[in-house]
């Protein structure tokens, strides 16, 4: 089917791969630590930013990737190279950011601002090649992160994908449900509390391109109240948003998730990003 994902750890020519095809460093800081084995491995500390790079031939356009973990830590192959070889399958160039994370470490005696992940993405925006169409995808987490890079004036992405992802029912004054508590680190909820995406009394937050909005009907973790409020803010706003909530799916369904209406997550994000 068309804009199915491709066999996980398989490239489109049918190699066994999960490496970028060059890695660029975007601050200074030792390794990386990478957890796990391929094809779940998780970055559970992030010393040292990058933008791990997926190019094809003769791409029609780009995208930065941006998975998840709550802030926490970073999935780098179910939400991060699964996703860029899809976009790879589909022709596009892909960009899988690996940010510091905030309220972590910063090895200077001291915890990474709020701000760490946007500062990142901004860094690995400057070295993707803007002669081609841009977009930003994001999942879970890392969702939020993409609706916030979206709603930076100088982006200009022509789009952006979001996946079960927190983008404002986190934020202090916005949560469901309601009264649940903060996120700890502080600077984790400082930043939820920055960027309420597609909250309309948040008006720097309501993203200036399409969106594409992939949720769970019944996420515990991500409840759909994140998208529906996105939905009302872009309707009223004049906005254009493609929404797909699916009945069964679990929350982190990503491309692997096969069993269910869900599946058809992947095909129909193709098809939008054609359309745009």
């Amino acid at each position: 089917m068309a804009g199915s994902p491709v066999e996980v750890g398989h490239r489109p020519d049918g190699a066994v791969t999960a490496e970028p095809t060059r890695v660029i460093a975007l601050s200074e800081g030792v390794d990386n630590v990478l957890g796990s084995q391929w094809p779940d491995r998780v970055f559970t500390a992030v010393n040292r930013a990058e933008l791990h790079a997926f190019e094809v031939p003769n791409a029609k356009g780009s995208a930065i990737v941006c998975g998840g973990g709550g802030y926490l830590q970073l999935v780098y192959d179910r939400e991060g190279t699964d996703v860029a070889q899809w976009l790879n399958g589909l022709g596009y160039n892909a960009y899988v950011l690996v940010h510091r994370l905030p309220g972590s470490n910063n090895g200077l005696g001291d915890v990474h601002p709020k701000d760490i992940a946007l500062t990142d993405a901004m860094a690995g925006l400057g070295h993707i090649p803007r002669d081609l169409p841009l977009f930003v995808v994001g999942l879970s987490s890392g969702g939020h992160l993409a609706g916030t890079i979206a709603c930076q004036p100088d982006v200009d992405a022509k789009g952006v994908i979001i996946a079960y992802a927190p983008i404002n029912a986190n934020h202090s004054k916005y949560k469901a449900p309601a009264g649940k508590p903060d996120y700890p680190p502080a600077e984790k909820q400082a930043f939820y509390d920055d960027w309420a995406i597609g909250i309309t009394t948040e008006p720097h937050g309501i993203p200036q391109c399409p969106v594409f909005l992939a949720y769970a009907l019944h996420d515990q973790a991500v409840p759909v109240e994140h998208a529906l409020n996105l939905i009302k803010t872009v309707r009223d706003a004049g906005g254009k948003v493609d929404a797909h909530i699916f009945a069964d799916a679990p929350h982190g369904f990503a491309l692997r998730d096969r069993e269910g209406t869900h599946a058809a997550w992947a095909g129909l994000a193709a098809d939008w990003l054609k359309q745009n």
